[in-house]
């Protein structure tokens, strides 16, 4: 049963992914057609075709491996100097109407003919009345429209799982402590000892101020000597000030108002949680509870916002990250479990929350959405980075050249034209391989050294 649900777990992940995927495809392709562009497919993986269908001038399928997507938007880029200028001025088209494209022979370097051979596959999609609907045609703004809309999808998507989670469940990545009695510590353990069990004997002499006072786990703090209790800090800091002195405790039981009469004793305990410094101070015995925050898609979007700063972050030490990883497949060091992993770390993760017993469904179901929310949330974030051949390459360009015009069109210069994104694929190729090469080392990491959960 535990292989079934371990299975079950990666079949939901993996299927997730790959609908968001096309998803994001789907958010490219709708626009660029609204705007009049032709899109000749739609594909979810790479290689070879599994299965696809025409559907007008569209052929949408499915490939062989799962690890992205994408759509063939006619047009994007513009001809350059290596097309022939009679080709330019008189475009010729072969007996099946697709655009016949001579160039240019060059001997000035690798990048140049591979600028030029991309040109010439570029254009071998266009056909006969194809002329008005080429991408690079567009106005800036629909194609950073076009562009964006595949990534806005991903975030879309985060979005619409994070909202009724943090709504109705709670974020347990905000966890915000109560003055709430979560747990009563049966007897004083030294610091040096904290976390074991309490031994017969000392229940017997060595029992909490908390056990003596009769406090209750799900008792919530009102006063402490008349003081209104409203936090944990708060109360915290009222029980270490009252060093071995008494005090009258109000909590509030059930619905009712409750007074205790307690005896603090004095132990050593950290000066706070982030200085290890012993000291003396008023002790209770009580650990706090713990709730996960809530709200409303305000209070996600909020999240979603430091999610981003922290996303930018991840990113800047990605390379750093991914070389961990290949440390830990040679052996040299443990893998990181808050490191970077691949769909297949994913997958695995994914498959071990679902076989796991120490959870009850709820939160499986919850730590799964969240899951495929994050991966979401990366992939659009990441497709957002202005560097071909990711969406916010093209972004970045659209935008370069409506800033271009407009200052050509401010200072009555002549209109520069279109911007050749073209000249950019030498970073867009360099980009790619780095991107394989990371991606090779996530997924070998995640099969070799997979970050262990201890579920």
């Amino acid at each position: 049963m535990t292989a079934l649900y371990y299975l079950l777990g990666v079949v939901i992940f993996v299927v997730a992914i790959l609908a968001s995927i096309g998803l994001h495809e789907f958010g490219h392709m709708i626009p660029a057609k609204k705007f009049g562009g032709k899109v000749t497919q739609w594909f979810v993986g790479f290689g070879p075709t599994v299965w696809s269908k025409q559907v007008g001038e569209t052929e949408y399928g499915i490939k062989a491996i799962p690890l992205g997507g994408y759509v063939k938007i006619v047009g994007m880029l513009p001809p350059g100097g290596e097309e022939l200028d009679e080709d330019r001025a008189h475009p010729v088209y072969d007996e099946d109407g697709n655009r016949v494209v001579r160039i240019r022979k060059s001997n000035t370097g690798l990048f140049t003919q591979l600028i030029s051979d991309a040109r010439a596959a570029e254009w071998e999609h266009v056909k006969a009345g194809d002329e008005d609907r080429l991408f690079y045609k567009m106005a800036w703004w629909k194609k950073v429209i076009v562009m964006a809309g595949g990534p806005t999808v991903n975030l879309l998507i985060a979005f619409a799982i994070f909202a009724p989670i943090f709504a109705f469940y709670g974020n347990a990545g905000d966890v915000r402590i109560t003055p709430e009695v979560g747990e009563v510590s049966r007897c004083i353990v030294p610091v040096a000892e904290d976390g074991r069990e309490c031994t017969a004997r000392e229940l017997r002499e060595d029992p909490t101020p908390a056990v003596e006072a009769g406090l209750q786990e799900g008792d919530r703090f009102v006063s402490w000597n008349g003081t209104e209790i409203t936090g944990w800090e708060q109360l915290q800091s009222v029980i270490r000030a009252n060093a071995d002195g008494e005090a009258e405790i109000v909590v509030e039981r059930d619905g009712e108002l409750v007074t205790l009469e307690a005896d603090t004793t004095v132990q050593l305990r950290p000066t706070s949680a982030t200085d290890a410094t012993l000291t003396q101070v008023g002790f209770l015995g009580i650990v706090p509870a713990a709730e996960l925050a809530t709200g409303g898609p305000i209070y996600t979007l909020d999240q979603m916002g430091d999610m981003t700063v922290q996303t930018v972050q991840a990113l800047g030490t990605l390379p750093l990250k991914v070389w961990d990883v290949a440390q830990a497949i040679a052996g040299v060091e443990e893998r990181d479990p808050n490191g970077p992993v691949s769909i297949v770390g994913g997958g695995r993760i994914a498959g071990e929350t679902a076989a796991s017993d120490r959870f009850p469904l709820l939160e499986k179901t919850i730590s799964l959405l969240m899951l495929i929310a994050a991966f979401n949330f990366f992939i659009g974030m990441f497709n957002f980075v202005p560097l071909l051949p990711l969406d916010g390459g093209h972004i970045a360009g659209a935008l370069y050249e409506a800033v271009r015009r407009g200052v050509a069109r401010v200072t009555g210069r002549p209109d520069p034209g279109y911007v050749d994104v073209a000249k950019l694929l030498p970073v867009a190729y360099v980009m790619a391989s780095v991107l394989l090469v990371l991606g090779l080392v996530l997924i070998v990491g995640d099969i070799v050294a997979p970050i262990d959960l201890e579920l």
